[in-house]
């Protein structure tokens, strides 16, 4: 998954980039309002965690601009306040949750795995294709009960692709969900990614099929 951080804490902001690439998740950060204007309305965010107190353009206005869009990437609304008159006013802007400083961290990662189960459509973290079983919680993965070991990328990868079986993916669409802005992928890069998980996935009963000039898809054998 990949998440766009806007706060302009330093701290909290490192703490939860550093939980969230624990996952396996890819982050960019933006503490400026006014610089994330643009990077709130790009398509390729599973989700956007946003402070609302931001320097240059505050998270309702930033809220606005995604809406107006008509995005419906997920988003988390970070405040400080407690008081009910601003969390209505994130919710009823589009937010699809809130969370109030200082949070625990745990409570963190639970939001976001509902966040990415009700956008996928999906009522627990568990999200399987044919005899292959993912724990977006634990994010691990099991063909046949059995642990298949994965790197982080590799189980952020797998859970794009079978997320939608049949759905074709396109080389371009995912460096951009597994990669961020520091980051210098390639074309080549999204292939030894595809090439390992086939490798380790052999035993799974589906293909991850190659469509020459279009991208990936993964069949049910």
């Amino acid at each position: 998954m990949r998440v766009l951080l806007v706060e302009d804490s330093v701290d909290v902001a490192q703490a939860i980039n550093a939980h969230l690439l624990r996952l396996g998740h890819m982050v960019d950060w933006e503490p400026d309002g006014a610089k994330a204007a643009a990077l709130v309305t790009a398509d390729h965010y599973d989700l956007i965690i946003l402070d609302i107190m931001l320097p240059g353009l505050d998270g309702y206005a930033l809220l606005q601009r995604l809406r107006g869009a008509q995005l419906r990437t997920q988003v988390l609304m970070l405040t400080a306040c407690a008081e009910i008159e601003e969390r209505v006013k994130a919710l009823d802007l589009g937010a699809d949750d809130y969370l109030t400083k200082p949070f625990d961290y745990r409570e963190l990662e639970a939001r976001i795995r509902v966040l990415m189960r009700h956008a996928g459509g999906d009522s627990t973290n568990l999200l399987g294709c044919a005899n292959l079983t993912l724990d977006r919680k634990s994010r691990t993965v099991r063909i046949d009960g059995v642990p298949v070991e994965l790197t982080r990328r590799e189980v952020t990868l797998l859970e794009i692709i079978i997320s939608r079986p049949g759905r074709i993916f396109g080389k371009d669409e995912l460096m951009d969900k597994l990669f961020t802005l520091d980051d210098k992928p390639n074309a080549n890069t999204v292939e030894q990614y595809i090439a390992r998980l086939r490798k380790k996935l052999s035993a799974a009963h589906f293909e991850i099929r190659t469509l020459r000039g279009l991208g990936y898809q993964v069949v049910p054998g």
